[in-house]
């Protein structure tokens, strides 16, 4: 069970088979398509409504082929383009891993597909333009690249992010890695090219990326890669996480940015850059080390769409691994000066993306962008799960003093209720603290009849002044 496990890990299948707040693996999670959406459907061992009655070869049928159990074709938002790749007995193995899990009764829900999607049968046609099963693997130059393009084009499916989509569905399956849109995010160049891609990181750059989400060259993960990271790429093995970058940096360079022009005159000066941006990254875009994330070189700003940075700005960063929260200062700017920044940023510093940073992006980006930061989170303020934290929280009273502090006595109050958190709960890291009291923080704005930039400002500064007085407790005075 513990090799199909790793396998299962490895090919991220909890993130699509798991509703947010569901059974593991007993799907109900929404994948969204150009046709409309497709449910994700239960892969527990229940026999009526999971895949409890499937024999091992049908299993992997539906990786190696696309059909599934009753020889219907599948849709490829499941990635069996990629798993195609996966061997008999590694599909065995996950099967063997899935078959001991908890049975969940959890039917599947109803496609969302528009006509001739709707219909299975349309499938054939794209598979025989778009699909042909792997018969038997390429040669590499080395067994170590051998295994990274294996969990890389296989398992891992990097390409179902990271390579360009065409409106029919059909990714250039392997060995692209140029960069794409997903889920709004721009997932970016991972190919050799030592300008728009990662061909400037070192191997163990790379493999330390995948384990902790962190990098010199673009501060911390950002988008759907936080959850790839979280739930498949740092449980790997080191060696795992060394092959893919041996492979990643075989992968022959590709340039994104020809295929975009960069309109004359859109890099404006930086004086908005420096008006929202400049305290905190500094006038020269190079951030604060282990702290505050370098734009310079950052691959999140050099990416080929804008939408990444964007995001950012609007929505802010929670903290993360040991560096500091990012406000979501955006909240507070117009599209068009959100669009500005961007630009300026992605063009200065020795970056050169594209200037694409359009204000009707931003106003797109803007209208689904829900964070705890931006003070208006999807579902409500969080509530804090984390037992030793809620603990620490409750036996503080933190959120009736949060209630009563004003802007005047802030930084006071944050003095005298980090040490009584720190005596409660010693083993929390600066991460879990900050991010917890602005969740709590969140809940007492909610109360409050305030705008929605003020309220995300005043969010901003409480988490900034969290994350300052735990790293830098003299600095307050």
């Amino acid at each position: 069970m513990t090799r199909g496990k790793y396998l299962v890990t490895a090919g991220d299948c909890a993130s699509c088979h798991t509703k947010p707040g569901g059974k593991p693996f007993a799907g109900g999670l929404y994948m969204p398509t150009p046709f409309g959406a497709v449910s994700v459907p239960n892969i527990t061992p229940d026999l009526k409504t999971g895949i409890g009655a499937w024999t091992d070869e049908e299993f992997y049928r539906a990786l190696h082929e696309g059909i599934g159990r009753r020889g219907e074709y599948l849709y490829p938002v499941f990635p069996f383009p990629w798993y195609t790749r996966v061997t008999r007995d590694d599909a065995v193995a996950m099967r063997a891993y899935l078959a001991s899990l908890p049975a969940v009764s959890s039917p599947r829900a109803p496609l969302r597909l528009s006509w001739p999607a709707s219909m299975r049968d349309s499938l054939l046609a794209w598979r025989t333009v778009f699909f042909k099963p792997v018969a038997s693997p390429p040669s590499y130059a080395t067994p170590q690249i051998a295994r990274g393009a294996y969990l890389v084009e296989g398992l891992g499916h990097c390409g179902e992010c990271h390579n360009r989509n065409n409106v029919a569905g059909r990714s250039r399956w392997s060995g692209r890695l140029e960069g794409g849109q997903i889920e709004g995010w721009y997932a970016p160049n991972i190919t050799s090219d030592g300008a728009e891609g990662i061909g400037s990181w070192s191997e163990a750059e790379i493999a330390r990326f995948l384990r902790t989400g962190t990098s010199r060259h673009g501060g911390v993960v950002l988008g759907p890669m936080q959850e790839v990271v979280q739930r498949s790429t740092s449980k790997l093995a080191a060696t795992d996480l060394l092959a893919i970058a041996a492979y990643l940096k075989s992968v022959p360079p590709h340039k994104t940015y020809a295929d975009t022009a960069t309109p004359v005159g859109r890099v404006t000066e930086g004086g908005t850059y420096v008006s929202y941006c400049g305290s905190c990254h500094g006038v020269t875009g190079k951030g604060v080390g282990g702290e505050i994330p370098p734009l310079v070189g950052n691959g999140a700003v050099s990416a080929g769409g804008a939408q990444n940075i964007i995001r950012v700005v609007l929505g802010g960063l929670p903290a993360q691994r040991g560096m500091a929260p990012m406000p979501a200062v955006g909240a507070g700017m117009t599209d068009q000066e959100v669009a500005a920044a961007a630009d300026y940023v992605r063009n200065s510093f020795g970056n050169a993306a594209p200037a694409n940073a359009e204000p009707g992006l931003v106003a797109q980006i803007r209208a689904d962008t829900q964070t705890t930061l931006a003070g208006n989170p999807p579902a409500g303020c969080p509530k804090v799960t984390q037992a030793p934290l809620a603990a620490a929280l409750q036996g503080t009273s933190a959120r009736s003093r949060l209630e009563a502090m004003t802007d005047v006595t802030m930084l006071d109050e944050i003095d005298r209720l980090l040490p009584a958190i720190h005596a409660a709960a010693p083993s929390l890291d600066s991460s879990s603290i900050v991010n917890g009291l602005t969740d709590v923080y969140c809940a007492v704005l909610a109360d409050r009849k305030i705008a929605p930039a003020l309220r995300a400002e005043q969010l901003g500064n409480f988490s900034m002044l969290v994350y300052g007085q735990l790293k830098h407790p003299a600095d307050g005075g």
